[in-house]
């Protein structure tokens, strides 16, 4: 899904880089930042920094549960967030795996985002 057709400019030279840090959480502002012409490295960029705002809300809303549940229930959260938490690693790092192969992991209800800004 590179970005080769006439006339627009080559790809960076750091671009594997660049899309690593797109999926580790904050350093996502890195190659948003810095790579303002490579389309493919901005897209991947804002799709982990929406991938960052979906996990704090999720973070937010398991912490509630947890505070509501009351012990019992809240340690079956626990065990289950934990699991959560393996999944959202597991999706980062196929998310760098599919990038730096020039392709794009589109996530349900998440990935749209990436495009509205």
């Amino acid at each position: 899904m590179a970005d080769e057709t006439p006339g627009s400019p080559a790809p960076s030279s750091n671009r594997t880089v660049m899309i690593v840090l797109s999926y580790l959480w904050l350093l996502a502002l890195i190659p948003l930042l810095v790579e303002k012409e490579d389309k493919e490295v901005q897209w991947h960029a804002k799709h982990g920094l929406v991938l960052l705002l979906a996990e704090i809300i999720l973070w937010v809303a398991i912490t509630m549960i947890n505070i509501v549940a009351g012990m019992f229930i809240g340690c079956i959260v626990g065990v289950l967030s934990l699991g959560l938490w393996v999944a959202i690693l597991i999706l980062h790092i196929v998310c760098i795996m599919k990038g730096v192969n020039g392709q794009r992991l589109i996530v349900p209800g998440v990935s749209q985002y990436a495009d509205k800004f």
